[in-house]
């Protein structure tokens, strides 16, 4: 544990913490810890990598503010001085709010599939996702919308997510994430995020529209955006790219 958050470390060098988001308040297993450990290998090959988590039974009235606080106390605690932080989709929230409010701690932050606020079907979708929850229904379901935009493929897709469901699934903690995500909108505090920033962004992605992406960037001193054509939001971080670009930006 990091000062009470539960994290997986891997690699040599210089540190890099990561923020993901995972439906439970717990270090990622099995297939997800595979996923995520594959995913992050070329940056094993250059830094220590801390995937760093959320702590479980967090209040339901948690803020983005407030997890960004949670992260900061676990960074001060663990390393001295800033940190290089790579983060993604609702991670990417987390470590905007972090580095807006707490800027001695970020080195460098590699964002990817994320933006200063959800777009409409990122936002709908995930409203959907806790009013099943709180009505204890499976929810990811809900989710299949933000992965494509065609009726057959939605269908389909919800099945799966309904199967991904099974078994006795606790949603507490990812219902207040994804609480604290809804009302996120760094807008007007992008100005304050003085760490060197990249964004990497598929121009497909339906969470967060790359308009909401140029936004973020155009709002943060010195940012850079690097779009990929025809990537989904997904893609953009399982991109042959991504690694590539990220790793050029953070040497």
């Amino acid at each position: 544990m990091m000062n009470g958050l539960p994290y997986l470390t891997a690699g040599t060098g210089s540190p890099l913490v990561v923020l993901l988001f995972t439906p439970e308040a717990a270090n990622p297993t099995g297939l997800a810890r595979w996923s995520t450990m594959r995913m992050l290998r070329p940056f094993i090959e250059h830094f220590t990598v801390y995937v760093v988590n959320r702590p479980p039974g967090l209040p339901s009235t948690t803020t983005m503010a407030d997890l960004a606080a949670v992260y900061a106390a676990a960074l001060r605690s663990t390393f001295e001085g800033p940190v290089n932080v790579l983060a993604i989709s609702t991670g990417g929230s987390i470590a905007l709010q972090l580095a807006a409010d707490h800027p001695d701690l970020v080195g460098r932050l590699v964002l990817a599939g994320t933006a200063c606020a959800l777009g409409p079907v990122g936002k709908r979708a995930q409203r959907a996702y806790i009013e099943r929850a709180r009505q204890g229904r499976r929810p990811s379901p809900a989710l299949a919308e933000v992965v494509t935009e065609s009726a057959i493929g939605q269908r389909l897709l919800s099945g799966l997510l309904w199967l991904s469901d099974g078994g006795h699934k606790d949603h507490t903690d990812a219902v207040t994430v994804l609480n604290a995500e809804d009302g996120f909108d760094l807008r007007g505090r992008l100005n304050d995020i003085r760490a060197p920033t990249l964004l990497i962004q598929g121009d497909k992605d339906l969470v967060y529209p790359v308009e909401l992406a140029r936004q973020t960037v155009e709002g943060i001193p010195g940012a850079r955006l690097v779009v990929y054509a025809g990537v989904s939001h997904s893609g953009t971080f399982n991109d042959n790219r991504f690694a590539v670009d990220a790793l050029a930006f953070l040497k």
